[in-house]
């Protein structure tokens, strides 16, 4: 499970905001990708594509294969599940187990990018939706068997946010790529966004007035307290729901008139899809159906699987401020890409090194280990 959204000040500037539900906590790593990093994607049978970083960038990310004496860990091998670049542009990976099935042909002579590294291509060379869409025209991209999900294909949707507040879905059906225009700027997991957005229109009643008294018969009915004009939204943690929610928290939460404020009123939006472990469990009799992205551990010694908010990050989009916080805080560790800017290397940081921290964090990434 993954919420994202963005939400807009009193000005209209973008804040972009996600959460990452998982059952288990991954090796994540935080990474800092400078100006003229090269990467390199390949696929078995096809032209490796390379490219390199036009733009610094900070993401979350996961380590693509095992490392090996012979063959330690490059930046290339962390793939970007979420990050934000110098030019305020995002990229997220969220959950879409649909995703795989027959693909494109494309001639084994021409480069394609895999799918996992669509994240390090989109930060690393555009500035804009605009740039990443009209890319996406002329490049091949293709899904890739993951080992270490036991070879599922790449069960992932992908969303690019812009300083601007365009926002674009990047999404493969049963192996088909489509690129849709977001134009709530709202994403969750399956079904398909299309689908997202035809659902949405059976809730054209929502508004946040409440509606507070009414008359039946000759009983004036009075509610005791605020609040009512939620009742109509979805309860259940579902994409659906969440899906739902999202457009209603992002359309009417006030605006605020600062963007420190506007990054705090953000952060309480991400509240209300924090999910703690437990909430609800897979049945014992699971036979993993239930998990969001096949591959990962199922019930297991520690009692039935639980999809919980592994991370949520923030990203102020003018700014080039990423704010990320773990499971295991409730405060936000913050970095700030134009202080970094400076940093010729790339850095890598396990994410745990977060845990309990808040405030700028800038510096102790600074001091990470270079890779």
């Amino acid at each position: 499970m993954c919420t994202s959204l963005v939400y807009r000040d009193a000005t209209g500037k973008a804040y972009f905001g996600r959460t990452l539900e998982l059952t288990s906590d991954l090796p994540y790593q935080l990474a800092y990708c400078p100006v003229g990093q090269f990467f390199s994607s390949h696929l078995e049978g096809h032209a490796t594509l390379d490219y390199e970083s036009r733009h610094a960038f900070l993401a979350v990310t996961m380590p693509g294969r095992m490392p090996t004496r012979e063959a330690p860990l490059g930046l290339s091998d962390f793939k970007v599940l979420e990050g934000l670049n110098d030019q305020g542009l995002t990229f997220s990976l969220l959950s879409y187990p649909a995703a795989g099935g027959p693909q494109q042909a494309v001639a084994a002579t021409q480069a394609v990018l895999s799918a996992s590294d669509l994240g390090s291509w989109a930060l690393g060379r555009f500035a804009s939706v605009g740039e990443v869409k009209a890319a996406l025209q002329a490049q091949p991209v293709l899904l890739e068997a993951l080992t270490l999900l036991g070879g599922v294909e790449s069960p992932f949707h992908y969303v690019v946010h812009d300083a601007g507040g365009a926002s674009l879905v990047i999404e493969f059906n049963k192996g088909a790529m489509s690129l849709y225009d977001n134009p709530v700027g709202v994403m969750t997991n399956g079904p398909e966004f299309p689908w997202h957005l035809t659902n949405l229109d059976n809730y054209t009643f929502l508004t946040n007035v409440d509606a507070s008294s009414a008359t039946f018969g000759s009983y004036r009915a009075v509610q005791p307290d605020s609040g009512i004009a939620t009742a109509g939204l979805p309860s259940s943690s579902t994409s659906v729901g969440r899906f739902v929610r999202a457009a209603y928290y992002a359309q009417f939460t006030e605006k605020a008139a600062t963007p420190d404020m506007a990054v705090l009123t953000l952060a309480h939006v991400m509240n209300a899809f924090d999910r703690p472990r437990g909430v609800s469990v897979a049945p014992a009799d699971a036979d993993g159906g239930h998990l969001e992205v096949a591959g990962l551990p199922g019930p297991g010694s520690k009692g039935p699987a639980t999809e919980y908010t592994c991370w949520t990050n923030l990203s102020d989009l003018e700014r080039r401020r990423f704010h990320l916080r773990t499971y295991r805080s409730l405060n936000y560790a913050s970095f700030d890409l134009d202080d970094l800017a400076s940093v010729g290397t790339p850095l890598i940081l396990p994410l745990d090194r977060l845990d309990s921290l808040s405030g700028d964090a800038t510096g102790l990434l600074k001091q990470a280990k270079p890779t």
